[in-house]
């Protein structure tokens, strides 16, 4: 048993041991920060909204109504009708039911993730989950960044607690006097909150998670007529969320990786987290390989996070990827534009779990129930068929109900 895995099982288990106080000492602890309550004041709320600037709200804003017609439009597809007659008198359907208690989780750190509220809360807010909690670390103030708040405000959601790494999954895996208890958790984070995703899921008493969701993850894929500049900055992109982003470019010559180093090492002089950035990328890798379709058989077995096609035609190379979170598409679609103002969920498997795992949907805060409706005639025609199934499985009582039945129909006629 790893380090990692058992402090994390020692912060869940405190958490579910002693709540509320538990959550306030490893805000010390982690944080640097006490804390008299959790939850977020209305006065907090109002006081975001003064701080943020017009300009600010205009993007987000902006950044809502384009995720918003994504999501309704994923919402129709699942509204639309899944009932069918499977044989006459026989009618299979799939209702969506909304998940009654989620829990969205917004890293903080030394960027807070204003966006990945929007990419939680406004589906959330679209399947109308009953209740929804969010939880996201304060600053050594014990404030919430404003934006963060003023975000959460757009989509409806009003529980918003001052609680962030493992401790605040077990908080809303297993509930505390202040934060309520929920059934799924939502949300990418550091390698703390995976493991804790991961722990509270694997427990009955605990949640089912989205997806194990951790440091971000690009890779790109350039030929000859790639922009090295271009290349770079997206590269650099990724490389400043967190230490241990992964940073991986397949490129089809030496020559084209120096020029990308080159250009590396220029914008790097401007960028505010250079310190980040250097030691992200002191676990990159760039790797050399003949053609595209081998670097495409790379990237198939990594299954990045993020995958950029910076080659020429780019679509001709699409139906040949079969494990990426998301794909962007030749020299204009830099995956920041996917981050935030797409329309697409940037919230995607890392880890190489996109090899079984899909990025976030309306779907994900959603249940489906099967529906099966069976007449008289369906049953007389079907159920022969049942009661030999049955019988080759050794479930008589299985046979029994539906002997019953059809034994009805011939007597009663």
């Amino acid at each position: 048993m790893n380090d990692l895995l058992i402090k994390t099982q020692d912060i869940i288990n405190s958490v579910k041991l002693n709540g509320d106080k538990a959550v306030m000492n490893f805000a010390k602890q982690f944080d640097n920060v006490f804390l008299s309550q959790l939850m977020v004041t209305d006065a907090e709320f109002y006081d975001s909204e003064n701080i943020v600037s017009d300009e600010a709200k205009e993007a987000i804003r902006f950044a809502k109504k384009q995720l918003e017609t994504v999501c309704m439009s994923q919402l129709a597809n699942i509204k639309n009708s899944n009932k069918i007659e499977s044989c006459e008198g026989v009618t299979c359907e799939r209702q969506s039911r909304p998940i009654e208690k989620v829990g969205l989780y917004i890293p903080g750190g030394s960027a807070p993730l204003i966006s990945t509220v929007l990419m939680l809360g406004l589906p959330s807010k679209i399947v109308n989950n009953p209740v929804r909690v969010l939880c996201t670390p304060p600053n050594r103030e014990g404030k919430i960044n404003p934006y963060i708040l003023y975000a959460a405000k757009l989509c409806g959601i009003e529980k918003i607690y001052k609680v962030g790494g493992a401790q605040a999954i077990a908080a809303m895996a297993y509930g505390t006097e202040s934060i309520p208890k929920v059934d799924k958790i939502f949300g990418p984070g550091n390698s703390w909150v995976t493991q804790a995703k991961q722990l509270v899921s694997q427990d009955p008493k605990g949640a089912a998670i989205d997806m194990p969701a951790g440091p971000s993850e690009i890779l790109v894929i350039a030929d000859e007529k790639a922009n090295p500049e271009y290349v770079a900055a997206d590269l650099l992109s990724q490389a400043e969320h967190d230490v241990n982003s992964q940073v991986i470019l397949i490129a089809l010559s030496d020559e084209f990786i120096s020029r990308v180093k080159m250009a590396i090492q220029e914008q790097l002089k401007k960028l505010s987290r250079k310190n980040i950035i250097e030691q992200a990328l002191n676990n990159s890798r760039m790797i050399v390989v003949r053609d595209i379709s081998e670097a495409i058989l790379k990237s198939n077995q990594f299954a990045p996070e993020h995958l950029i096609l910076q080659v020429e035609n780019p679509e001709s190379y699409v139906e040949k990827i079969s494990n990426a979170g998301a794909i962007f598409l030749g020299p204009w679609a830099p995956e920041t534009v996917g981050d935030y103002v797409t329309g697409a969920n940037h919230v995607l498997p890392t880890y190489g779990y996109a090899k079984t795992y899909s990025g976030l949907s309306v779907a994900d805060f959603m249940k489906f129930i099967s529906i099966q409706r069976v007449s008289k005639i369906g049953l007389e025609r079907i159920g022969p068929y049942a009661e030999i199934l049955a019988s080759l499985e050794g479930l008589d009582a299985h046979k029994n109900a539906v002997s019953l039945r059809l034994a009805g129909i011939i007597k009663n006629g």
